[in-house]
């Protein structure tokens, strides 16, 4: 079981990736926006952080930056979930510090698949 956080504005999508990631037997934190996940991140120890590109006060890039400059929490996974897919938008999360980027609409068992493989460290 791994400690989640889900990051994600719209509240029907993150119910629907809460309720599959918990049927997985994941603990999953949630927060609505970036401000919320930066201190979620700072208070607790996650093994992966989903985070959705555009969320109110910080947008999904700007919580990566935040992370990245938290010495305690370099090394935590992080995977982009984005409606923005184009290759320039892939390539500025991962040059932002995020491991993983996801294009959304996705389905459940495909983002169950890509995280269990990042939990279990392959290349996902």
């Amino acid at each position: 079981m791994a400690k989640i956080l889900l990051a994600e504005d719209e509240e029907v999508l993150r119910m629907l990736v809460v309720d599959t990631l918990e049927d997985e037997g994941h603990d999953i934190d949630e927060a609505c926006d970036g401000e919320e996940a930066i201190e979620m991140i700072k208070q607790n120890d996650y093994d992966l952080i989903l985070l959705d590109y555009m969320m109110p006060i910080y947008t999904g890039l700007e919580v990566i930056q935040h992370v990245r400059n938290m010495p305690d929490k370099k090394h935590v996974k992080i995977m982009m979930l984005s409606a923005k897919s184009q290759q320039v938008d892939k390539e500025r999360v991962l040059a932002a510090g995020a491991d993983y980027f996801m294009a959304k609409p996705y389905s459940p068992l495909e983002l169950v698949e890509r995280i269990e493989a990042i939990l279990h460290g392959e290349d996902a």
